[in-house]
């Protein structure tokens, strides 16, 4: 990003603080950054643009900080994820975050709701991500469940914790207490066999984690490949590989041809039935079906 542009967020973001993202104007920003109306036009379209760039910006600083904590750690380790969590909370309080987006969040544009939409999402993503790594893929059917109840615990124990403690926060009383919670959640789930929200259901709504730059058809072929690696040649696995190897020729885009959706999903089926090989592979086939399903749907548009 360039200085002038990162200078203009700056001064907006110190704006937005101090008045509210409603009652600062463009102008106010202009006179804030010192630059030409012209110039603004030149960085961004609109208020609301300049707010999700804002966000973006933000969230880019303090994922990265975030993922940093787990380098040479173990990713099982759920004091990690804890410090993790605290990280993105002084984050979101030292930049004023929580206040903003819930300033904006009822303002009526499609563009400002599908972000915030999908920054939600985002989280839920990698929240259920990292109870994979902590928790195991033999729980993965009740971690949605379990990282949708977590969120929920959290966000209101810091909307009534503040309330009762004159709006002081002690975030790692707060996330501790969360966690503990769900430690307990996770085993009480797994133990009923109980489900509420499916992964299948989940897919068509929470962006992936780690593919939003891909193409599709770039994140279907490294998934086939994921799946791949568990394949040994025995005479079963053959067959497998086969189907594998289809679907990612078939929607690969380089055919001349459209996709011939119904032998994917005939393919997908397939794959689906082999029950050993499907229990082996755990979310990468959960990853397949997800990059599928997304593709055949932006297909039929």
């Amino acid at each position: 990003m360039k200085n002038r542009k990162k200078h203009v967020l700056a001064c907006a973001h110190k704006l937005f603080i101090e008045k509210g993202f409603q009652a600062s104007s463009i102008q106010d920003i202009l006179d804030e950054s010192g630059i030409a109306k012209g110039t603004f036009y030149n960085y961004f379209s609109s208020k609301n643009e300049l707010l999700i760039s804002l966000f973006k910006t933000l969230y880019a600083e303090m994922e990265k900080e975030r993922n940093d904590l787990l380098i040479g750690e173990d990713p099982s380790d759920i004091n990690i994820f804890i410090k993790q969590f605290e990280l993105q909370m002084e984050t979101n309080r030292a930049n004023k975050l929580i206040s903003l987006f819930e300033e904006v969040i009822f303002i009526n544009d499609s563009e400002l709701k599908d972000f915030i939409q999908k920054s939600q999402l985002r989280m839920l993503r990698w929240v259920h991500q990292r109870f994979l790594e902590i928790f195991g893929e033999e729980k993965q059917d009740y971690l949605w469940d379990c990282a949708i109840m977590y969120l929920g615990i959290l966000n209101h124990g810091i909307r009534y914790y503040t309330m009762t403690h004159d709006k002081k926060l002690d975030i790692h009383k707060v996330v501790q207490y969360s966690v503990n919670r769900l430690v307990k959640i996770v085993e009480d789930v797994s133990e009923s066999g109980e489900v509420l929200v499916e992964a299948e259901s989940m897919a068509r709504w929470v962006p992936l984690a780690g593919e939003k730059e891909l193409p599709l058809p770039h994140a279907i072929a490294h998934a086939v490949n994921d799946l791949k690696k568990n394949l040994f040649g025995e005479p079963e696995h053959d067959r497998l590989s086969e189907l594998l190897d289809f679907i990612k020729e078939e929607l690969s885009g380089e055919k001349s041809c459209p996709p011939r959706r119904f032998l994917v999903e005939s393919a997908m089926v397939s794959l689906k039935e082999d029950k050993a090989f499907v229990a082996k592979v755990g979310t990468n086939w959960t990853r397949l079906q997800e990059l599928v399903e997304m593709y055949i749907k932006s297909d039929n548009r």
